[in-house]
């Protein structure tokens, strides 16, 4: 029953499926994006964690999360100038090209078991965190420490999703932990933009 209504919660605010843009437009916009995003293990300076991979994610996360920046939902300055400049064309070309830009899954057999409470991420993410449904973003193979600074800005408020901040708020700093290295553990489409 409680997943159900996860679901259910989910479907009324999953963002679009696609992005109705043009990855040509894309390629040359993303040129501003190439010095984190294309940078391998390159880390924000602060707070430090590494920089998201971005290239293979779904295209509706991907015109979501720039949204999102562009309208200071989410907090991170350089993001937040990047994404301010950009049109709603913009956002749909460069989220056309950073969904095409990923790789065939890859990574090692995960050596780290499920912990319990990834039974509930599974819903939206997948039990393996390679999300079937393009409205929910990827999170396997995702850096470890990113996934922790979600996770942690979910549970402080400071990054806000009906569905993401009440479930953040009920885990522990272990529990995030552990759900941050097992989905950053499998393999994955997600790679850097190069």
């Amino acid at each position: 029953m409680k997943y159900a209504l996860i679901l259910a919660a989910a479907a009324l605010v999953a963002a679009p499926a696609g992005a109705d843009g043009d990855p040509i437009a894309g390629q040359k916009l993303f040129e501003t994006c190439r010095g984190c995003h294309s940078v391998p293990s390159y880390t924000n300076a602060f707070p430090n964690y590494h920089v998201p991979k971005v290239g293979g994610q779904h295209a509706g996360r991907v015109v979501a999360a720039l949204t999102a920046y562009k309208a200071g939902e989410r907090g991170h300055p350089t993001m937040h100038a990047q994404a301010a400049s950009l049109s709603d064309q913009d956002i749909q070309d460069l989220a056309a090209y950073v969904a095409a830009a990923g790789a065939e899954p890859h990574g090692n057999a995960p050596t780290v078991a499920a912990p319990e409470k990834a039974a509930v991420c599974a819903a939206c993410h997948g039990q393996d965190g390679n999300s079937p449904s393009p409205e929910f973003p990827i999170l396997a193979g995702q850096h470890r420490d990113y996934l922790m600074q979600a996770l942690r800005q979910y549970h402080a408020g400071s990054r806000s999703n009906p569905i993401m901040g009440p479930q953040a708020k009920q885990l522990s700093e272990q529990e995030m932990r552990e759900l941050a290295a097992y989905f950053a553990a499998q393999p994955s489409p997600l790679s850097i933009v190069e």
